[in-house]
């Protein structure tokens, strides 16, 4: 490919996942919308691989109204009942009826923190986990503050969001910087 030292994503055929190595794992996200995308897609992955869900990203986004919270929490059964014949997302009907309780619960964080960013960021004392990993074996699946998380995410109610898939969730979202030392977006 380009030559660039990745943690993952680097083989041919695979540019999507070198893409979302490069300009989105790892980095901090404020934004409510793409924090509640990034959790409802890594709920979603549960027992089964990144890549699987990558690739149904877009029609993740068309299936749940672009992630709008408000739009996935108002969503009737019928709507989730039709998501279970599409063959463009994981029709696990547990998982999809998660996406609506999850987006229920995430308005409720809104309302009582001001927003789920300044929510979720409270984990890590505001600012970004980074970790000094020289090889990916290194990485955790889960941390202290990943239980906190993940604990207090499923007393209010959320599910699909195990430690380990809370764990996903950070490193996706910026909250805990698992870049590798030798790799090109640790600078």
């Amino acid at each position: 490919m380009d030559g660039k030292k990745r943690c993952f994503g680097g083989a041919v055929g695979k540019e999507f996942y070198a893409e979302y190595h490069d300009q989105e794992w790892g980095i901090p996200v404020h934004d409510d919308t793409h924090l509640f995308e990034m959790l409802i897609l890594e709920g979603a992955q549960a027992g089964l691989s990144w890549e699987t869900i990558l690739k149904r990203r877009q029609a993740y986004r068309e299936a749940f109204h672009g992630f709008d919270p408000l739009k996935v929490a108002a969503m009737s059964d019928e709507e989730l009942e039709r998501l279970r014949h599409d063959e463009k997302i994981i029709r696990n009907r547990l998982k999809i009826y998660a996406a609506r309780q999850n987006a229920q619960v995430f308005l409720k964080i809104q309302k009582e923190f001001g927003s789920f960013d300044r929510y979720v960021w409270g984990f890590v004392q505001g600012k970004p986990i980074i970790n000094q990993w020289k090889k990916f074996a290194e990485v955790p699946c889960c941390t202290p503050e990943s239980d906190a998380l993940s604990k207090d995410l499923k007393r209010r109610g959320m599910t699909f969001v195990g430690s380990t898939i809370i764990y996903a969730f950070m490193q996706a979202v910026g909250l805990v910087n698992d870049h590798l030392q030798d790799c090109s977006c640790r600078s």
